[in-house]
């Protein structure tokens, strides 16, 4: 199967990001976040849902990009038997949802995405998408730092997810 991302959400490490799973130092559940760039961290959500990030920072500073949605492109049939009752705008629309049509599970969890060793891979697009189709703004879907303007995505794009503002809790 292969995805064209559309959408992607940035994460800081330790101390600097209260969004982050790095936040408060490393965890055993954390630990890929710290290095090495190019490998996946994949974790459980909700008692239900694997999401994944890439690691980005260098060797011992945690940083991550979430994969937050994209299109898929290849392997259509494939994603439809993983997530049968989803239009294919919404295959791979949503965190959760991307991890549930590429499969994802804790086996992806410290694979390489770039070296052609793990069962993802992640590669350049062939048309580069131009930076004034591009937009950023608020996270989604996090408590703290919810304000903070590291979602990125292509403007327009069908199958980005939709943004809901955080609303505190009381």
């Amino acid at each position: 199967m292969r995805l064209r991302l559309t959408e992607v959400e940035a994460y800081a490490g330790a101390g600097g990001d209260p969004a982050s799973h790095a936040h408060r130092g490393r965890t055993p559940r954390n630990a890929v976040m710290f290095g090495p760039a190019g490998v996946a961290y994949a974790y459980f959500v909700f008692g239900a849902h694997w999401c994944f990030n890439i690691v980005c920072g260098a060797d011992g500073e945690a940083a991550a990009v979430l994969l937050r949605a994209g299109e898929v492109v290849d392997g259509v049939e494939l994603a439809r038997e993983r997530r049968p009752n989803a239009t294919d705008r919404d295959l791979a629309r949503g965190p959760a949802r991307l991890g549930r049509a590429l499969a994802i599970g804790a086996e992806v969890n410290g694979t390489s995405v770039i070296d052609g060793t793990g069962p993802l891979h992640l590669t350049p697009p062939t048309t580069p998408v131009p930076p004034e189709s591009v937009s950023a703004g608020p996270r989604v879907g996090v408590a703290a730092a919810h304000d903070v303007p590291w979602r990125f995505w292509i403007s327009g794009d069908r199958t980005v997810s939709p943004y809901r503002r955080h609303v505190p809790r009381r």
